[in-house]
């Protein structure tokens, strides 16, 4: 499915993306059939500009017993409050509003550029000369420019190793799913654009008060973190603190403990000064890891 431009009347200014998503008219255009929770494909229109989107209601998410509080779409706009906080601008523009079947997530429509087939070659590029983020290569070493996840079985009786790239994108979001707590970073969710940016998405598996951090981006687990990392992670500290309007957005969309939860992942990761490593008491990696 592919999404139309957006569209802006010629000599006026368009709306900033938030403000079209949670203003304009929302018309249900598809549903994406793959999703494990109602995803529904629309285009929002208004003041005669318009894009395309996608809405999650709430009434058709499924209940998960380990996240009891709160719904999806109001951790997945929680997601793009903290990635805008960063400065990143790793998630695109989110916002909870109503639509045609009640309160939900509305979220800009990415489209991403094409890539390969994921078993990449040395360079990491597919045919087309588009770089690839993950990949599945034969040996022990993830070669240059990539970083090692796990080894994984490929067919009957043999084994390539998963890597993603080396890539300063993929490691702001690496940092930015361990201050969320993401329990869900699958290689599906990362969408490069044909502008070199770097967009993730399905954020609803987060901000739980509990460690849940599962992703194939643990290439960099260990190692100290850039120095940009640490100084976003600093302003985010100061962010947080009571009063700060972020903080009060935050409580809008997601529990006092999972606050807390995240200031003390945020110190944690300060005075650590490093990537998380995996825990071990729980597998690391999403399954599918697609």
């Amino acid at each position: 499915m592919s999404a139309p431009e957006r569209i802006s009347p010629r000599g006026v200014t368009p709306p900033e993306p938030s403000e079209l998503l949670a203003r304009g008219e929302l018309t249900v255009r598809g549903r994406v059939r793959e999703a494990s929770n109602a995803v529904l494909y629309c285009t929002v229109e208004y003041e005669g500009h318009s894009a395309a989107c996608v809405y999650k209601p709430v009434a058709g998410e499924r209940p998960l017993w380990d996240f009891p509080d709160g719904t999806l779409a109001q951790r997945e706009v929680a997601a793009y409050e903290l990635s805008e906080a960063t400065g990143w601008g790793l998630v695109p523009p989110t916002v909870l509003r109503d639509g045609p079947y009640g309160q939900g997530m509305c979220q800009l429509w990415i489209e991403a550029a094409t890539g390969g087939d994921g078993e990449g070659g040395e360079n990491g590029e597919d045919g087309d000369g588009a770089p690839e983020l993950l990949a599945l290569v034969d040996g022990d070493e993830p070669g240059p420019g990539w970083k090692a996840v796990a080894f994984a079985e490929v067919d009957e009786g043999r084994t390539a190793l998963l890597v993603h790239a080396d890539d300063e994108r993929l490691r702001r979001l690496a940092v930015l799913d361990a201050v969320i707590n993401n329990g869900d970073r699958k290689g599906g969710h990362l969408l490069p654009t044909a502008d070199g940016r770097l967009y993730a998405i399905d954020h609803g598996v987060t901000f739980n008060a509990d460690d849940k951090l599962r992703t194939l981006l643990w290439g960099w687990a260990g190692e100290p973190l850039t120095d940009e990392a640490v100084t976003v992670l600093r302003r985010l500290a100061d962010r947080l603190a009571d009063g700060d309007p972020l903080t009060a957005r935050l409580a809008e969309l997601i529990t006092e403990a999972e606050i807390a939860a995240l200031r003390a992942r945020i110190a944690a990761l300060l005075r650590s000064g490093r990537h998380p490593k995996p825990s071990g008491q729980w597998p690391a990696i999403p399954w599918p890891p697609v």
